[in-house]
């Protein structure tokens, strides 16, 4: 028998048995367990774990503290990239992940824009609140003061009464149609000069484009369709290269409404009230072929298509098919120093000029 001494002795020596040095659990990236994982998500996770990275077996919540930030209640987070869309929300999510470039919000029923909706989210790129039909009226004068990086805005199909106030100086494209804005006043847009795109179908009328209300803005793309515009706005933006008016009430276009736009490649004049444009001018420009719509414009009696790189003229460019739907005959149009072999032109192109000597 071991005396009891002896057996103090080799419990003392043995040393206990060695706990587990396993790793807590971590979440990779913005996977929620809440909702579908995506493919690529699941086999970075995958990976990780065949690396080396040791997992306990049976997972304990109380331990678990996760480095990453979660993803919003519903919403899909993958690559930076945050969609909350569909989901019948009615206010911004309060813990967008910070890094977030994309913020998508559309289809909800978000009323207003909180002073502090998209605080901490400075490297925002992107955000699109469109169809939030049954809100979406109150923007706080603050709310996009975080957004320093922003460029693209999509507000569109909301009940915006007016265009929202200190949006981002860094934005470039602001997507604002479908709302209930009759007035755009001068300062609405200031201090926007990266601004290059700004696309609005609103029931704007001319005295609603108060003067100065484009000042500083080096513009490249204007949209103002379906709006109650009975002329030509004035004091747009020169450096314009496309300007669309479409679904107006536009009567009649004037040289002087056009001259100022030397830059105008495009320009979208269609399902309007127009019958009258006497002269076009499109001279000492880079235009290769003439423009088929032309020949649909009843009352136009003079064109400057000089200087440009047409080589063809076709024999409707000019003269519609079909009798008694020009009202007006030309009076002059101007195609010398092109790159045209006039004898490859058919007489009956200019069937619907005054006289030989009009060409």
């Amino acid at each position: 028998m071991i005396p009891f001494s002896v057996v103090v002795l080799l419990l003392c020596a043995t040393p206990p048995p060695t706990p587990s040095v396993a790793l807590p659990f971590k979440q990779k990236g913005f996977l929620d367990f809440g909702k579908s994982i995506d493919v690529e998500g699941l086999m970075m996770m995958m990976n990780d774990e065949e690396e080396g990275s040791a997992v306990e077996e049976y997972y304990k919540p109380e331990y678990y503290k996760p480095e990453q930030p979660t993803c919003p209640f519903g919403c899909q987070c993958n690559q930076k990239v945050v969609q909350c869309s569909d989901l019948g929300l009615h206010y911004v999510p309060y813990d967008v992940p910070p890094e977030t470039r994309l913020l998508d919000l559309q289809s909800n029923q978000i009323t207003e824009i909180r002073e502090d909706d998209f605080k901490g989210l400075r490297n925002l790129y992107m955000s699109t609140n469109s169809h939030n039909t049954n809100g979406g009226r109150e923007v706080h004068l603050r709310a996009f003061m975080p957004l320093r990086r922003m460029q693209k805005l999509y507000f569109s199909h909301n009940q915006l009464t007016a265009v929202p106030k200190n949006l981002p100086s860094s934005l470039v494209e602001l997507c604002i149609h479908d709302n209930h804005i009759k007035k755009v006043a001068a300062g609405d847009v200031s201090g926007l000069g990266s601004m290059k795109c700004i696309d609005g179908r609103n029931p704007i009328q001319n005295s609603g484009l108060e003067p100065g209300a484009f000042d500083g803005l080096k513009l490249t793309f204007l949209r103002i369709s379906e709006a109650k515009l009975t002329g030509i706005p004035k004091d747009l933006p020169e450096g314009l290269h496309e300007l669309h008016l479409d679904q107006n009430q536009i009567q009649a276009i004037e040289l002087e409404d056009l001259r100022q736009y030397e830059g105008l490649h495009r320009l979208g004049l269609g399902y309007n009230h127009i019958h009258h444009i006497e002269e076009l001018h499109l001279e000492n420009n880079r235009i290769p072929n003439v423009h088929g719509g032309l020949a649909g414009m009843k009352y136009l009696q003079v064109v400057y298509l000089h200087s440009n790189n047409i080589s063809q003229v076709d024999m409707n460019d000019f003269c519609p098919e079909g009798f008694g739907v020009k009202k007006t005959y030309y009076n002059g149009i101007s195609l010398f120093d092109n790159p045209i072999n006039y004898w490859e032109v058919e007489p009956a192109t200019f069937c619907c000029v005054s006289n030989r000597m009009a060409v």
